[in-house]
């Protein structure tokens, strides 16, 4: 369980939003933290690949011929 305080103008959002689909407020908090949440993720994959010691690399060039452009 969570408890989250939002301000006065993102809690009318979301109730009008809520209203509108009638679906509860929940819904839409759980599916934009499950969106961000992996956003953020991608992120951190994508920087553990770059630092990764391992990783190929190709330039631009090479990466052009190989797709024949």
């Amino acid at each position: 369980m969570l408890t989250v305080r939002l301000d006065k103008e993102l809690e009318e959002k979301l109730e009008k939003i809520a209203k509108f689909t009638k679906r509860p407020k929940s819904f839409f908090v759980k599916e934009a933290l499950r969106e961000y949440l992996e956003d953020i993720w991608d992120v951190i994959e994508a920087q553990q690949r770059v630092n990764a010691t391992d990783r190929e690399l190709i330039t631009l060039n090479e990466m052009k011929k190989m797709l024949n452009v």
